[in-house]
């Protein structure tokens, strides 16, 4: 029998031996082995190559073949401004990682055709990767184990109500109408999905659908979702914080043989400063992604095995920094999460192993974690849900699509600054200070204020041309890093849509089956309100996207309209300066 496989994204081949594939294009596959995370088949256009194993899922009967769905923990590191000297401009123009469409999951790389290399993490398939700089091997973790409380799970949310550890079990048994558990089992005739590597089976909403989640709840742990103005929305942080980055440090253990940059964190709700290693940053985003499904965790700046210590890479680094703590501060569900808590307030080192080791075993993961939501009683209309997911799905790839194209208009943009104006400038200034020296020949009196007018022109054209190099790193650069923070969040809507669209396929196949006379009413009423409960999980955070790219695009355009005006106000000083030397000869 043929070997047959159906793309789940698009793929545009990009080097010799590899093929292009559209979203659910059927392959003809020649062997189901991959070779380092690349299958070989056929398109439908008969051309043969090369497809990442991530990229299709095997159509079989029986079960799923697995395949390599991990992206490489190397990052490509390019320049910012490409062709640009590594010297004569400000140390932030250093490395920066470009970023894939996000439509695509994660292509492996493979050894004889040059893969592209990939840049964001999928937030789904995150492992924390094993730096030189990140290992665990300091007193600030060991191989300890800490007892739980009996019935109580960590890893949830502060309970700013005041109303104490009280824990309720809940399971989706006893969500279902009747609270008949035996509905919640049956349930489990709609159809599962063979391919255990797909998003909504490994974020757990295909088991919490299917009725499958059972867990402690505390009341801390619950995540409201209300009904704003303009839809679900999450529910408010009544005590919303900042957090600054500060006084990034080198600093060395085991007697200097060990060296890291230690960054100085600061809450503004506690005052209480805390050290915090790129390391811990890593730690938390681990967990922070396997947490929430369907909340958009905001990327971390990626790993780098060399240069660690030099002051533009840490300047760089601490910028990355600020921006995702400023989307995590900002966010009402990652704010309140315990751990977040954890990683920002804790300073002694017992309680720090003990919360580490709590979050680690959090239990309200995957398909508990939808057990977690708590949302209005008016049911949502899944046929809308159904068409605003359509219409996300649609804009975050154009938006995507816009980010990519600024981003390269603006490094090109700051690249001719750097280089190109910066030169034409320079040889301006230096033709009119040649003139002037020619001038100076003469050695008439009346010359000589004429002069010294024309070698100050020379020398205002040179400074402009500085200008020039030193502005980027004012409007373009802060423009740059806002766009490869939203990239992050981008890369992360594909696997959220994908649990909701396989949430709303769970109530089609029920509704079906109920036609069918295959399945009771109440059973599928179940499947029904547990796709609730994830739809009114993701249309809140779709507006919690859209409220902070509001906030963050606005702010930094205004930012960088008043950095360009500033920009000619300096040169048009500068000029004007040189004028009046006219006056004066």
């Amino acid at each position: 029998m043929a070997l047959r496989a159906r793309a789940l994204y698009d793929f545009n081949s990009e080097n010799p031996g590899e093929i292009s594939v559209q979203e659910n294009e059927i392959i003809s596959l020649h062997s189901q082995q991959d070779i380092d995370g690349w299958l070989e088949g056929s398109n439908s256009k008969g051309e043969r190559g090369l497809v990442p194993a991530s990229y299709v899922e095997m159509i079989r009967n029986d079960t799923a073949t697995s395949h390599n769905n991990s992206t490489s923990g190397d990052a490509y590191q390019g320049s910012r401004y490409a062709n640009i000297p590594s010297g004569g401009f400000d140390a932030s123009y250093k490395p920066n990682n470009q970023v894939e469409n996000f439509s695509k999951a994660p292509a492996p790389a493979f050894p004889t055709f040059s893969a592209p290399a990939q840049h964001q993490q999928q937030q789904h398939n995150y492992q924390a990767s094993q730096g030189s700089d990140d290992d665990w091997d300091d007193d600030w973790d060991d191989s300890s184990t800490v007892a739980d409380e009996p019935g109580v799970v960590s890893g949830g949310f502060r309970d700013f109500e005041g109303n104490g550890p009280s824990t309720h079990r809940i399971s989706t048994s006893s969500m279902a109408r009747g609270g008949n558990a035996q509905q919640a089992k049956s349930s489990a005739t709609v159809s599962r999905n063979l391919n255990r590597f797909s998003t909504f089976v490994k974020s757990g909403g295909e088991a919490f659908v299917l009725g499958e989640a059972s867990g402690f709840v505390k009341d801390g742990d619950k995540i409201c979702v209300t009904m704003g103005q303009y839809g679900p929305e999450w529910q408010e942080n009544p005590y919303p914080f900042a957090c600054t980055i500060d006084d990034p440090t080198k600093q060395t253990k085991f007697k200097g043989m060990k060296s890291y940059i230690a960054y100085k964190l600061t809450p503004s709700h506690t005052q209480n400063q805390v050290s915090r290693r790129y390391k811990h940053f890593d730690w938390l985003y681990a967990r922070l992604v396997e947490k929430f499904p369907v909340i958009s965790v905001p990327h971390i700046p990626e790993k780098q095995a060399t240069g660690r210590f030099e002051e533009d890479f840490i300047s760089k680094r601490r910028k990355g920094l600020i921006w995702w703590m400023n989307h995590m501060t900002s966010h009402p569900v990652l704010a309140r999460c315990d751990v977040f808590q954890h990683f920002l307030n804790c300073t002694d080192e017992k309680a720090w192993k003990q919360g580490k080791r709590k979050a680690e075993r959090d239990e309200m993961v995957g398909a508990n974690f939808f057990l977690t939501i708590s949302t209005p009683a008016a049911p949502l209309d899944l046929q809308e849900v159904e068409s605003k997911t359509d219409g996300f799905k649609v804009f975050t790839k154009k938006m995507d699509d816009s980010t990519l194209q600024v981003n390269a208009t603006l490094n090109e943009f700051a690249r001719k600054q750097i280089a190109g104006f910066k030169k034409e400038y320079q040889k301006v200034g230096q033709s009119f200070k040649s003139l002037s020296q020619a001038f100076e020949i003469d050695q008439q009196t009346y010359s000589v204020g004429l002069n010294q007018a024309i070698a100050y022109t020379g020398d205002a054209y040179e400074a402009i041309g500085d200008y020039f190099a030193e502005q980027p790193r004012h409007d373009v650069d802060p423009v740059m890093d806002l766009l490869a923070l939203y990239q992050g969040h981008l890369a992360n809507y594909p696997d959220i849509i994908h649990v909701q669209k396989g949430a709303l396929t769970k109530v089609k196949e029920s509704q079906k089956h109920v036609e069918e006379g295959k399945m009771e009413g109440p059973q599928a009423d179940s499947i029904r309100e547990r796709c609730n409960i994830i739809s009114f999980a993701t249309m809140a955070e779709i507006q919690h996207f859209h409220h902070i790219r509001v906030r963050d695009f606005k702010s930094q355009m205004q930012h960088y309209l008043r950095e360009q005006i500033g920009f000619f106000q300096k040169i048009t000083g500068k000029l004007e300066d040189a004028l009046q030397m006219y006056d004066k000869a």
